[in-house]
C-alpha cells in the first residue's frame, strides 16, 4: 500500500442522521425478514483471520465462528464505528474495529485468510477499487463470503424502477446506497473465482421493495 493509499485509508464518511436510521433499520431486518439467519450462513465454517469491510453497527460480530482467530473490520462512519466497537467487546471472537475505506484497506499483502461483504458494495464509490483491495490482502485460495442485494434479475419493470431510484433520490436518501448493482458480476470481473451463490428475496413474504433482491454466496482468490 503506498503512503497516498494509506491516507486516504483513514478518511473517514460521516453521516450521523443515517447512521442512526440504518442502526434501527439493521437490527429490525435482522428479526424480521430474515436478515440475521442470512448472516449466520454467511458467516459459517470461517476460519483463521479475516477482514470484514463496512460492518456497520456490528451485527455480523456474534455470529462469527470459534475457529476464527481475528477479525479486522474496517469501518470508516464514525457513528457506525463507535457502535461496532461496542459490539466487538462482546463478540465469541477477538474483533478490533478500525477506521478506514474499503478501497485502501490498512492490512498488508495476503494477511487474511478470508474476507465479508456484508450488505456493502451497494454503496461503496468504488467497487472495482474495493474487490481489488480484498483480493490484494486474501492469501492465495483466500474465501471471500458475500451477501449482497443488488438489481432485480428477469423482472423488468423492477430493473427499470431500480436505474430510475438509483439515477435521482435512492443514494441521497440511503448513504450512498445503489439497488440495482451488480455484486455478483463485479466480484468475477475483479477476478475472483469458483464463484457460487444463490439469489434470496428479503423479506421472502410480504412486499417487495427495490432492495429485496439479495445475493448469498463465495468465491475465492485464485
Amino acid at each position: 500500500m503506498t503512503p497516498q493509499d494509506a491516507g486516504r485509508s483513514h478518511r473517514s464518511v460521516n453521516r450521523p442522521v443515517f447512521a442512526r436510521f440504518y442502526t434501527r433499520l439493521s437490527e429490525t431486518a435482522d428479526v424480521r425478514a430474515g436478515v440475521g439467519a442470512h448472516r449466520a450462513e454467511l458467516l459459517a465454517g470461517l476460519s483463521g483471520q479475516v477482514v470484514e469491510i463496512g460492518p456497520g453497527n456490528g451485527l455480523n460480530f456474534s455470529r462469527y465462528p470459534s475457529a476464527v482467530s481475528r477479525v479486522v473490520a474496517v469501518e470508516p462512519e464514525p457513528h457506525l464505528r463507535k457502535s461496532a466497537t461496542a459490539a466487538a467487546s462482546q463478540a465469541p471472537v477477538p474483533v478490533e474495529v478500525v477506521p478506514g475505506s474499503a478501497e485502501a484497506l490498512p492490512l498488508p499483502d495476503e494477511s487474511c485468510d478470508a474476507a465479508v461483504c456484508s450488505l456493502v458494495l451497494c454503496s461503496l464509490p468504488d467497487v472495482p477499487a474495493a474487490l481489488a483491495e480484498l483480493r490484494r490482502v486474501l492469501r492465495p485460495g483466500g474465501e471471500l463470503r458475500f451477501y449482497e442485494h443488488g438489481s432485480a434479475e428477469g423482472r423488468r419493470s423492477m430493473m427499470r424502477l431500480q436505474r430510475l431510484l438509483d439515477r435521482t433520490v435512492w443514494p441521497m436518501l440511503f448513504g450512498g446506497c445503489h439497488t440495482g448493482r451488480d455484486p455478483v458480476g463485479d466480484i468475477g470481473t475483479a477476478g475472483f473465482a469458483d464463484v457460487s451463490f444463490r439469489r434470496l428475496l428479503v423479506p421472502a413474504e410480504g412486499p417487495v421493495f427495490p432492495s429485496s433482491f439479495h445475493v448469498l454466496g463465495s468465491a475465492r482468490r485464485p
